[in-house]
Protein backbone atom coordinates (compact mmCIF):
# COMPACT_ATOMS: atom_id res chain seq x y z
CA UNK A 1 0.00 0.00 0.00
CA UNK A 2 1.43 3.34 -1.11
CA UNK A 3 2.27 6.16 1.49
CA UNK A 4 -0.39 8.97 1.78
CA UNK A 5 0.51 12.26 1.51
CA UNK A 6 -1.84 15.03 2.51
CA UNK A 7 -0.17 18.55 0.95
CA UNK A 8 -1.88 21.73 2.56
CA UNK A 9 -1.34 24.77 0.66
CA UNK A 10 -3.65 27.42 -0.73
CA UNK A 11 -1.19 28.37 -4.04
CA UNK A 12 -2.88 26.64 -6.51
CA UNK A 13 0.51 26.32 -8.26
CA UNK A 14 2.45 25.31 -6.04
CA UNK A 15 0.11 22.73 -4.79
CA UNK A 16 -0.39 21.61 -8.36
CA UNK A 17 3.74 20.77 -8.78
CA UNK A 18 3.75 19.56 -5.37
CA UNK A 19 1.31 17.14 -6.12
CA UNK A 20 2.82 15.83 -9.48
CA UNK A 21 6.15 15.45 -7.45
CA UNK A 22 4.85 13.07 -4.59
CA UNK A 23 2.91 11.39 -7.18
CA UNK A 24 6.12 10.84 -9.59
CA UNK A 25 7.98 10.05 -6.20
CA UNK A 26 5.63 6.61 -6.43
CA UNK A 27 3.62 8.39 -2.85
CA UNK A 28 -0.59 9.03 -3.16
CA UNK A 29 -1.29 12.91 -3.04
CA UNK A 30 -4.41 14.42 -1.32
CA UNK A 31 -4.39 18.13 -1.34
CA UNK A 32 -6.06 20.96 0.74
CA UNK A 33 -6.33 24.78 -0.10
CA UNK A 34 -7.70 25.66 3.68
CA UNK A 35 -7.18 24.51 7.49
CA UNK A 36 -10.28 23.36 7.36
CA UNK A 37 -10.36 20.78 4.89
CA UNK A 38 -7.13 19.44 6.14
CA UNK A 39 -8.45 18.71 9.05
CA UNK A 40 -11.61 17.01 7.42
CA UNK A 41 -8.87 15.21 5.28
CA UNK A 42 -6.95 14.24 8.04
CA UNK A 43 -10.03 12.77 10.18
CA UNK A 44 -11.13 11.22 7.03
CA UNK A 45 -8.06 9.73 5.32
CA UNK A 46 -5.54 9.29 8.13
CA UNK A 47 -2.69 10.40 5.74
CA UNK A 48 0.78 8.72 6.93
CA UNK A 49 2.34 12.45 6.13
CA UNK A 50 1.08 15.66 5.90
CA UNK A 51 3.20 18.56 4.56
CA UNK A 52 1.43 22.03 5.85
CA UNK A 53 2.07 25.48 4.84
CA UNK A 54 2.38 28.22 7.62
CA UNK A 55 0.05 30.79 6.01
CA UNK A 56 -3.25 29.33 5.31
CA UNK A 57 -6.33 31.78 4.30
CA UNK A 58 -8.85 30.83 7.44
CA UNK A 59 -6.40 29.67 9.94
CA UNK A 60 -2.61 29.54 10.18
CA UNK A 61 -0.64 26.77 10.28
CA UNK A 62 0.00 26.22 13.98
CA UNK A 63 -3.54 26.33 14.56
CA UNK A 64 -4.10 23.19 12.07
CA UNK A 65 -0.75 21.66 13.07
CA UNK A 66 -2.24 22.18 16.84
CA UNK A 67 -5.78 20.62 16.33
CA UNK A 68 -4.03 17.61 13.80
CA UNK A 69 -1.89 16.33 16.59
CA UNK A 70 -5.10 16.88 19.05
CA UNK A 71 -6.98 14.33 16.51
CA UNK A 72 -3.70 12.52 15.87
CA UNK A 73 -1.07 13.02 17.99
CA UNK A 74 0.87 9.97 16.17
CA UNK A 75 0.38 12.12 12.79
CA UNK A 76 3.87 13.14 11.06
CA UNK A 77 3.59 16.72 10.28
CA UNK A 78 6.37 18.87 7.80
CA UNK A 79 5.67 22.57 7.66
CA UNK A 80 6.26 24.51 5.16
CA UNK A 81 7.42 27.85 6.01
CA UNK A 82 8.82 31.19 4.37
CA UNK A 83 12.07 31.59 4.13
CA UNK A 84 13.55 32.81 7.59
CA UNK A 85 10.67 32.25 9.26
CA UNK A 86 12.98 30.10 11.65
CA UNK A 87 11.42 31.35 15.14
CA UNK A 88 7.76 30.37 13.69
CA UNK A 89 9.21 27.11 12.63
CA UNK A 90 10.45 26.43 15.57
CA UNK A 91 7.86 27.07 17.61
CA UNK A 92 5.77 24.29 14.97
CA UNK A 93 8.62 21.41 16.08
CA UNK A 94 7.76 22.50 20.01
CA UNK A 95 3.97 21.61 19.31
CA UNK A 96 5.10 18.56 17.16
CA UNK A 97 5.78 19.15 13.55
CA UNK A 98 8.19 16.26 12.63
CA UNK A 99 10.34 19.15 10.59
CA UNK A 100 9.94 22.22 8.41
CA UNK A 101 11.02 23.04 5.01
CA UNK A 102 11.69 26.67 3.50
CA UNK A 103 10.05 28.13 0.62
CA UNK A 104 10.69 28.08 -2.52
CA UNK A 105 10.51 24.91 -2.13
CA UNK A 106 14.33 22.69 -2.38
CA UNK A 107 12.73 19.43 -3.93
CA UNK A 108 15.81 17.64 -2.76
CA UNK A 109 15.59 18.49 0.69
CA UNK A 110 11.99 17.99 0.82
CA UNK A 111 11.94 14.54 -0.84
CA UNK A 112 14.92 13.20 2.25
CA UNK A 113 12.20 14.97 4.83
CA UNK A 114 9.48 13.21 3.66
CA UNK A 115 11.75 9.90 3.22
CA UNK A 116 12.93 10.22 7.11
CA UNK A 117 9.27 11.66 8.08
CA UNK A 118 7.97 7.95 6.97
CA UNK A 119 10.56 5.67 8.37
CA UNK A 120 10.52 7.25 11.62
CA UNK A 121 6.14 6.67 11.92
CA UNK A 122 6.60 2.86 10.66
CA UNK A 123 4.88 1.64 13.36
CA UNK A 124 1.68 4.48 12.99
CA UNK A 125 1.57 3.96 9.18
CA UNK A 126 0.84 0.61 9.19
CA UNK A 127 -1.92 1.23 11.66
CA UNK A 128 -3.55 3.92 9.32
CA UNK A 129 -3.19 1.39 6.13
CA UNK A 130 -5.35 -1.18 8.46
CA UNK A 131 -7.41 1.52 9.63
CA UNK A 132 -7.77 2.37 6.24
CA UNK A 133 -8.21 -0.92 5.29
CA UNK A 134 -11.23 -2.06 7.08
CA UNK A 135 -12.97 1.42 6.66
CA UNK A 136 -14.88 1.82 9.63
CA UNK A 137 -16.23 5.37 10.95
CA UNK A 138 -15.27 4.23 14.94
CA UNK A 139 -13.43 6.55 16.33
CA UNK A 140 -9.32 5.48 18.21
CA UNK A 141 -10.60 3.49 20.88
CA UNK A 142 -12.70 1.35 19.21
CA UNK A 143 -10.19 0.04 17.05
CA UNK A 144 -12.19 -2.59 14.36
CA UNK A 145 -10.75 -5.89 13.50
CA UNK A 146 -10.18 -7.87 10.26
CA UNK A 147 -11.67 -11.10 10.98
CA UNK A 148 -14.93 -12.46 8.99
CA UNK A 149 -16.41 -12.71 12.19
CA UNK A 150 -15.55 -9.38 13.75
CA UNK A 151 -16.52 -7.30 10.89
CA UNK A 152 -20.06 -8.84 11.40
CA UNK A 153 -20.23 -8.19 14.51
CA UNK A 154 -19.45 -4.54 13.87
CA UNK A 155 -22.37 -4.51 10.91
CA UNK A 156 -24.09 -5.55 13.59
CA UNK A 157 -23.08 -3.20 15.94
CA UNK A 158 -24.08 0.18 13.15
CA UNK A 159 -27.36 -1.57 12.46
CA UNK A 160 -28.61 -1.99 15.93
CA UNK A 161 -27.27 1.03 16.89
CA UNK A 162 -30.37 3.00 14.82
CA UNK A 163 -32.69 1.40 16.91
CA UNK A 164 -32.37 3.09 20.45
CA UNK A 165 -34.82 0.76 22.14
CA UNK A 166 -34.42 -3.26 21.24
CA UNK A 167 -32.04 -4.58 24.16
CA UNK A 168 -28.51 -6.58 23.36
CA UNK A 169 -27.19 -9.57 24.96
CA UNK A 170 -23.31 -9.41 24.44
CA UNK A 171 -21.65 -12.85 25.25
CA UNK A 172 -17.68 -14.11 25.85
CA UNK A 173 -14.79 -14.95 27.36
CA UNK A 174 -13.35 -11.75 29.67
CA UNK A 175 -11.20 -9.30 28.38
CA UNK A 176 -12.65 -9.92 24.88
CA UNK A 177 -14.08 -6.78 24.59
CA UNK A 178 -17.47 -7.25 25.59
CA UNK A 179 -17.84 -3.04 26.83
CA UNK A 180 -16.10 -1.61 24.03
CA UNK A 181 -18.88 -2.89 21.69
CA UNK A 182 -21.77 -2.00 24.22
CA UNK A 183 -19.88 1.68 24.25
CA UNK A 184 -20.36 1.41 20.36
CA UNK A 185 -23.86 0.75 20.65
CA UNK A 186 -24.65 4.05 22.43
CA UNK A 187 -21.98 6.07 20.70
CA UNK A 188 -23.83 5.52 17.43
CA UNK A 189 -27.60 5.37 18.66
CA UNK A 190 -30.09 8.38 18.42
CA UNK A 191 -29.20 8.09 22.50
CA UNK A 192 -25.47 8.97 22.09
CA UNK A 193 -25.69 12.63 23.52
CA UNK A 194 -27.45 10.73 27.09
CA UNK A 195 -26.01 9.48 29.35
CA UNK A 196 -24.12 5.97 29.09
CA UNK A 197 -23.74 4.19 32.71
CA UNK A 198 -22.51 0.55 33.40
CA UNK A 199 -22.32 -2.09 36.61
CA UNK A 200 -20.50 -4.83 37.43
CA UNK A 201 -23.12 -6.98 38.77
CA UNK A 202 -20.60 -9.24 39.84
CA UNK A 203 -18.86 -6.61 42.34
CA UNK A 204 -22.06 -5.79 44.86
CA UNK A 205 -23.78 -7.96 46.92
CA UNK A 206 -27.31 -8.66 46.09
CA UNK A 207 -28.85 -5.68 48.60
CA UNK A 208 -26.26 -2.79 47.92
CA UNK A 209 -26.53 -3.91 43.58
CA UNK A 210 -30.51 -3.47 43.88
CA UNK A 211 -29.88 -0.46 45.49
CA UNK A 212 -27.33 0.95 43.03
CA UNK A 213 -29.84 0.05 40.19
CA UNK A 214 -33.06 0.96 41.89
CA UNK A 215 -32.65 3.33 44.21
CA UNK A 216 -33.65 3.69 47.50
CA UNK A 217 -35.85 6.03 50.10
CA UNK A 218 -34.92 7.27 53.01
CA UNK A 219 -35.19 4.97 56.05
CA UNK A 220 -35.83 1.91 53.76
CA UNK A 221 -32.84 0.02 55.69
CA UNK A 222 -30.86 0.83 58.37
CA UNK A 223 -28.10 2.69 56.44
CA UNK A 224 -30.39 4.88 54.34
CA UNK A 225 -30.26 8.41 55.81
CA UNK A 226 -30.62 9.64 52.54
CA UNK A 227 -33.26 9.07 49.33
CA UNK A 228 -30.53 7.33 46.29
CA UNK A 229 -31.58 7.93 42.72
CA UNK A 230 -30.48 4.54 40.98
CA UNK A 231 -28.50 4.18 37.71
CA UNK A 232 -32.00 3.27 35.81
CA UNK A 233 -33.38 6.43 36.68
CA UNK A 234 -30.20 8.33 36.31
CA UNK A 235 -29.53 7.02 32.96
CA UNK A 236 -33.54 7.69 31.56
CA UNK A 237 -33.39 8.69 28.00
CA UNK A 238 -29.65 6.66 27.62
CA UNK A 239 -28.33 3.61 28.27
CA UNK A 240 -27.67 1.12 30.96
CA UNK A 241 -24.84 -1.70 30.56
CA UNK A 242 -24.93 -4.32 33.30
CA UNK A 243 -21.84 -6.13 32.47
CA UNK A 244 -21.39 -9.98 34.45
CA UNK A 245 -25.26 -10.25 33.96
CA UNK A 246 -24.96 -13.99 35.08
CA UNK A 247 -23.91 -13.11 38.20
CA UNK A 248 -27.36 -11.13 39.36
CA UNK A 249 -29.38 -12.71 41.85
CA UNK A 250 -32.74 -14.85 41.16
CA UNK A 251 -34.66 -11.98 42.96
CA UNK A 252 -32.99 -8.52 40.66
CA UNK A 253 -33.92 -10.70 38.04
CA UNK A 254 -37.37 -10.70 38.79
CA UNK A 255 -37.28 -6.30 39.29
CA UNK A 256 -35.29 -6.22 35.72
CA UNK A 257 -37.83 -8.42 34.15
CA UNK A 258 -40.66 -5.70 35.07
CA UNK A 259 -38.23 -3.12 33.68
CA UNK A 260 -38.06 -4.58 30.40
CA UNK A 261 -41.63 -4.77 30.24
CA UNK A 262 -42.78 -1.78 31.71
CA UNK A 263 -40.04 0.34 31.89
CA UNK A 264 -41.30 1.69 34.94
CA UNK A 265 -39.99 0.87 38.90
CA UNK A 266 -39.95 1.58 42.66
CA UNK A 267 -37.26 2.67 44.42
CA UNK A 268 -36.12 0.20 47.70
CA UNK A 269 -38.97 1.17 50.18
CA UNK A 270 -40.63 3.24 47.32
CA UNK A 271 -44.63 2.91 47.02
CA UNK A 272 -44.23 5.28 43.21
CA UNK A 273 -43.77 3.69 40.31
CA UNK A 274 -41.03 5.65 38.34
CA UNK A 275 -41.45 5.34 34.59
CA UNK A 276 -37.76 5.57 32.49
CA UNK A 277 -36.96 4.84 28.73
CA UNK A 278 -33.70 3.13 29.31
CA UNK A 279 -31.88 1.03 26.78
CA UNK A 280 -30.55 -2.19 28.48
CA UNK A 281 -27.57 -3.97 27.34
CA UNK A 282 -25.68 -6.57 29.15
CA UNK A 283 -22.99 -8.69 28.75
CA UNK A 284 -21.38 -12.11 30.19
CA UNK A 285 -19.07 -14.11 30.05
CA UNK A 286 -21.14 -17.08 30.98
CA UNK A 287 -23.55 -19.30 28.88
CA UNK A 288 -26.43 -18.48 30.16
CA UNK A 289 -28.30 -21.16 28.14
CA UNK A 290 -26.81 -23.62 30.93
CA UNK A 291 -27.56 -21.60 33.52
CA UNK A 292 -31.33 -21.09 32.42
CA UNK A 293 -30.79 -24.99 32.20
CA UNK A 294 -29.68 -25.09 35.83
CA UNK A 295 -32.26 -22.35 37.22
CA UNK A 296 -29.73 -20.08 37.77
CA UNK A 297 -30.72 -17.41 35.34
CA UNK A 298 -34.61 -16.91 34.61
CA UNK A 299 -35.75 -18.10 31.34
CA UNK A 300 -38.02 -15.30 30.19
CA UNK A 301 -35.31 -12.26 31.49
CA UNK A 302 -33.11 -14.23 29.47
CA UNK A 303 -35.42 -13.55 25.73
CA UNK A 304 -36.12 -10.30 26.66
CA UNK A 305 -32.49 -9.52 27.03
CA UNK A 306 -31.08 -11.42 23.99
CA UNK A 307 -33.29 -9.97 21.56
CA UNK A 308 -29.91 -8.87 19.67
CA UNK A 309 -27.19 -11.75 20.91
CA UNK A 310 -23.61 -10.58 19.81
CA UNK A 311 -21.00 -13.25 20.62
CA UNK A 312 -17.51 -12.02 20.55
CA UNK A 313 -15.03 -14.82 19.99
CA UNK A 314 -11.71 -15.26 21.77
CA UNK A 315 -8.44 -13.93 20.60
CA UNK A 316 -7.15 -17.30 19.73
CA UNK A 317 -10.07 -17.65 17.10
CA UNK A 318 -9.58 -14.08 15.70
CA UNK A 319 -5.70 -14.44 15.09
CA UNK A 320 -5.58 -12.12 12.37
CA UNK A 321 -6.70 -9.15 15.07
CA UNK A 322 -3.22 -9.67 16.99
CA UNK A 323 -1.00 -7.53 14.88
CA UNK A 324 -3.28 -4.71 14.58
CA UNK A 325 -4.07 -4.81 18.27
CA UNK A 326 -0.26 -5.05 18.87
CA UNK A 327 0.23 -2.06 16.63
CA UNK A 328 -2.64 0.01 18.16
CA UNK A 329 -1.35 -0.54 21.91
CA UNK A 330 2.09 0.26 21.14
CA UNK A 331 1.24 3.22 19.70
CA UNK A 332 -1.24 4.10 22.57
CA UNK A 333 1.73 3.61 25.02
CA UNK A 334 4.37 5.11 23.46
CA UNK A 335 2.57 8.48 24.15
CA UNK A 336 1.56 7.64 26.90
CA UNK A 337 5.22 6.82 28.30
CA UNK A 338 6.88 8.89 25.58
CA UNK A 339 8.72 6.05 24.16
CA UNK A 340 9.79 5.14 19.98
CA UNK A 341 8.84 1.40 20.07
CA UNK A 342 8.80 1.30 15.79
CA UNK A 343 8.57 -2.46 15.10
CA UNK A 344 8.16 -5.74 16.81
CA UNK A 345 11.26 -8.38 15.97
CA UNK A 346 10.08 -11.48 13.82
CA UNK A 347 10.58 -14.17 16.42
CA UNK A 348 8.82 -11.83 19.26
CA UNK A 349 6.12 -11.46 16.57
CA UNK A 350 5.50 -15.54 15.94
CA UNK A 351 5.72 -16.06 19.71
CA UNK A 352 2.73 -13.75 20.72
CA UNK A 353 0.80 -15.45 17.26
CA UNK A 354 1.39 -18.36 18.43
CA UNK A 355 0.29 -17.78 21.93
CA UNK A 356 -3.15 -18.58 23.00
CA UNK A 357 -4.01 -15.54 24.96
CA UNK A 358 -6.59 -17.35 27.81
CA UNK A 359 -7.11 -13.39 29.24
CA UNK A 360 -7.76 -12.11 25.12
CA UNK A 361 -7.31 -8.46 24.26
CA UNK A 362 -6.93 -7.26 28.10
CA UNK A 363 -4.17 -9.98 28.35
CA UNK A 364 -2.30 -8.57 25.20
CA UNK A 365 -3.15 -4.60 26.57
CA UNK A 366 -1.45 -5.46 29.57
CA UNK A 367 1.40 -7.17 28.56
CA UNK A 368 2.66 -4.20 26.03
CA UNK A 369 1.63 -1.47 28.35
CA UNK A 370 4.32 -3.64 31.27
CA UNK A 371 7.26 -3.83 27.85
CA UNK A 372 6.94 -0.32 26.89
CA UNK A 373 6.80 1.41 30.06
CA UNK A 374 9.84 -0.92 31.50
CA UNK A 375 12.00 -1.58 28.22
CA UNK A 376 14.53 1.00 26.83
CA UNK A 377 14.33 -0.18 23.33
CA UNK A 378 12.53 1.30 20.14
CA UNK A 379 12.20 -2.55 18.82
CA UNK A 380 10.06 -5.06 20.60
CA UNK A 381 12.12 -8.56 21.20
CA UNK A 382 11.50 -12.17 22.66
CA UNK A 383 13.48 -11.34 25.83
CA UNK A 384 10.87 -8.19 26.50
CA UNK A 385 8.25 -10.52 26.35
CA UNK A 386 7.08 -12.38 30.08
CA UNK A 387 8.53 -15.87 30.42
CA UNK A 388 5.08 -17.37 30.28
CA UNK A 389 4.68 -16.43 26.76
CA UNK A 390 8.33 -16.75 26.11
CA UNK A 391 8.37 -20.38 27.15
CA UNK A 392 6.41 -20.77 23.57
CA UNK A 393 9.27 -19.63 21.96
CA UNK A 394 11.66 -22.96 21.41
CA UNK A 395 8.85 -24.24 19.68
CA UNK A 396 8.11 -21.60 17.58
CA UNK A 397 11.15 -21.48 15.73
CA UNK A 398 10.64 -25.33 14.69
CA UNK A 399 7.14 -23.47 12.77
CA UNK A 400 6.81 -25.76 9.82
CA UNK A 401 7.02 -23.07 6.53
CA UNK A 402 3.16 -23.43 6.37
CA UNK A 403 2.96 -21.60 9.65
CA UNK A 404 5.59 -19.39 8.41
CA UNK A 405 3.93 -18.22 5.00
CA UNK A 406 0.97 -17.93 7.89
CA UNK A 407 2.20 -15.46 9.45
CA UNK A 408 3.66 -13.72 6.95
CA UNK A 409 0.38 -13.45 4.92
CA UNK A 410 -1.26 -11.91 8.88
CA UNK A 411 0.72 -8.80 8.36
CA UNK A 412 1.78 -5.96 5.66
CA UNK A 413 5.57 -6.76 3.69
CA UNK A 414 8.12 -5.27 5.62
CA UNK A 415 9.80 -2.58 3.71
CA UNK A 416 12.92 -4.75 3.42
CA UNK A 417 11.14 -7.39 1.43
CA UNK A 418 10.49 -10.94 1.81
CA UNK A 419 12.44 -14.11 0.84
CA UNK A 420 10.60 -15.01 -1.68
CA UNK A 421 12.84 -17.69 -3.35
CA UNK A 422 13.73 -18.93 0.13
CA UNK A 423 10.34 -19.72 0.96
CA UNK A 424 9.33 -21.34 -2.53
CA UNK A 425 11.98 -23.40 -2.18
CA UNK A 426 11.01 -24.03 1.61
CA UNK A 427 7.43 -25.32 0.58
CA UNK A 428 8.81 -27.57 -2.07
CA UNK A 429 10.96 -29.21 0.71
CA UNK A 430 8.21 -29.87 3.05
CA UNK A 431 5.75 -31.74 0.65
CA UNK A 432 8.51 -33.83 -0.81
CA UNK A 433 9.45 -34.77 2.36
CA UNK A 434 6.07 -35.75 3.56
CA UNK A 435 5.56 -37.39 0.01
CA UNK A 436 8.69 -39.39 0.44
CA UNK A 437 8.23 -40.10 4.09
CA UNK A 438 4.49 -41.56 2.93
CA UNK A 439 5.45 -43.74 0.62
CA UNK A 440 8.45 -45.10 2.55
CA UNK A 441 11.08 -43.06 0.07
CA UNK A 442 9.61 -45.09 -3.06
CA UNK A 443 10.60 -41.93 -5.54
CA UNK A 444 7.69 -43.27 -7.78
CA UNK A 445 5.22 -43.44 -5.36
CA UNK A 446 6.15 -40.29 -3.86
CA UNK A 447 6.16 -38.44 -7.90
CA UNK A 448 2.17 -39.78 -7.74
CA UNK A 449 1.48 -38.67 -4.65
CA UNK A 450 2.44 -35.27 -5.83
CA UNK A 451 1.35 -35.41 -9.54
CA UNK A 452 4.82 -34.40 -10.67
CA UNK A 453 7.51 -36.02 -13.13
CA UNK A 454 10.06 -38.72 -11.60
CA UNK A 455 12.70 -37.02 -13.30
CA UNK A 456 11.63 -33.45 -11.78
CA UNK A 457 11.64 -35.10 -8.45
CA UNK A 458 14.83 -36.85 -8.73
CA UNK A 459 16.12 -33.14 -9.75
CA UNK A 460 14.55 -31.46 -6.71
CA UNK A 461 15.62 -34.23 -4.68
CA UNK A 462 19.54 -34.05 -5.72
CA UNK A 463 19.57 -30.09 -5.26
CA UNK A 464 18.18 -30.42 -1.88
CA UNK A 465 21.03 -33.02 -0.99
CA UNK A 466 23.62 -30.56 -2.76
CA UNK A 467 21.74 -27.58 -0.45
CA UNK A 468 22.41 -29.58 2.82
CA UNK A 469 26.08 -30.37 1.84
CA UNK A 470 27.02 -26.97 0.96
Amino acid sequence: MKPVILLVDDEDTIRMFLEKTIKDEGYEALTAANGEQALELTRSELPDLILLDLKLPDMNGIEVLTQIKEDLPEACVIMLTAFGDIETAVSAIKKGAFDFVSKPVNLEQLLLAIEKGLNSQKLSRELFQLRRRVKIDFDDKYIPGESPKMKEIYDIVKTVAKSDTTTVLIQGESGTGKEIIANMIHKYSPRHDKPFLDINCASLPEELLESELFGHEKGAFTDAKNQKVGLLELANKGTLFLDEIGEMSLTIQVKLLRVLEKMSFRRVGGTKDIHVSVRIISATNRDLETEVANRNFREDLYYRLKVIPINIPPLRERKEEIFILLKHFISIYNKKFNKDFRDIDDTAYEVLMAYPWPGNIRELKNVIERIVLLEEDNILKLEHLPESIRSDGPEVTKRSIAGKIELLLSRPFSEEGIPFEDIIRGVEKELIDKAMSESDNNQSKASRILRLNRDKLRYRLKNFEQNIEE
